[in-house]
């Protein structure tokens, strides 16, 4: 069994694992490489279906392309796929960078509060009609005990202190230091009732090991990874206003493994493009406290 092997197998056991302990679950999709591997996961983990429902936070300022791509392939493979969004914020103008917030609280605002209301239902959810290919207002606003997330530990600083299952505050608040202990495979899954717990499959892969997996399993990943020829690309995707290309001449996932092995990117932080993380001082850690993804 390769590494890649014990990577997948591991995943696929703690989605098994989360699919049997909640009875609300959801996964977030950011429309990024590792909640797309994490989508493909669950797709072998369930023998070609995904028994749960898709949660992207439509920011309303993703790179046009993102919102293509989750649209064609939730058609493709037959997903139940929700949006959110901060309908306020957004009707306020309370954006960045042509409102009155700055970039913080804008993220705050369209991912945070949007992902929180949406995860209890309080807020509106908007689900994709497959046969129409439309959105419709969802009349379901039960909240979401279980939400699969793929953060990886490598990642980010904050991410490095998260568990496979983390539990969060009935207001989806992460207390970094009452992470439970998860020794021989034993997860806590038994939370105060109007709380959720957030699973992290991919927790202990690398940037790497994504991209060598992408490469392996041939999973189409949204082209705005790749060059298109003028010699740049995006490592991490987001809100158009916030993220940032790198240079690189890589035109597949093939590409990438090799550039990642030489060490060209080794002092480059993967998500140094997205302005919102070198404007927090401590990196994601202030918002994903709050309830950020």
């Amino acid at each position: 069994m390769t590494h890649l092997d014990r990577l997948e197998s591991r995943s696929v056991h703690i989605l098994r694992e989360a699919y049997s302990a909640f009875d609300r679950m959801a996964m977030l999709w950011s429309i990024g490489k590792d909640s797309t591997v994490l989508l493909w996961l669950a797709r072998k983990a369930f023998f070609g279906h995904v028994p749960f429902p898709l949660v992207h936070i439509d920011t309303s300022f993703k790179i046009p392309e993102m919102i293509a791509y989750r649209d064609r392939l939730a058609a493709q493979w037959n997903l139940t796929l929700i949006y959110g969004q901060n309908v306020e914020a957004l009707a306020g103008k309370r954006t960045y960078p042509d409102g009155n917030v700055d970039r913080l609280t804008c993220c705050k605002l369209l991912k945070t509060d949007a992902l929180k209301r949406t995860l209890s239902g309080e807020g509106p959810r908007y689900r994709f009609n497959r046969a129409q290919l439309t959105y419709e207002l969802d009349r379901d606003t039960e909240p979401f005990t279980g939400v699969i997330a793929g953060a990886r530990a490598d990642e980010e600083g904050s991410r490095s202190k998260e568990r496979y299952f983390s539990p969060r505050t009935n207001t989806s608040v992460w207390e970094v230091s009452e992470q439970p202990p998860e020794f021989w495979n034993q997860y806590k899954t038994d939370v105060a009732p109007g709380t959720h717990v957030r699973i992290h499959p991919l927790l202990d892969w690398t940037e790497l090991n994504v991209w060598e997996y992408i490469e392996r399993e041939r999973i189409p990943v949204i082209d705005l990874y790749f060059d298109q020829g003028d010699g740049s690309r995006y490592r991490s995707i987001g809100c158009g206003p916030c993220t940032n290309r790198v240079e690189s001449v890589a035109r597949s996932a093939s590409e990438i493994t090799v550039e990642l092995r030489t060490g060209r990117l080794s002092h480059t932080a993967e998500r140094a493009g997205r302005a919102q993380d070198a404007e927090d001082g401590g990196g994601l850690e202030t918002l994903r406290r709050d309830g950020y993804m």
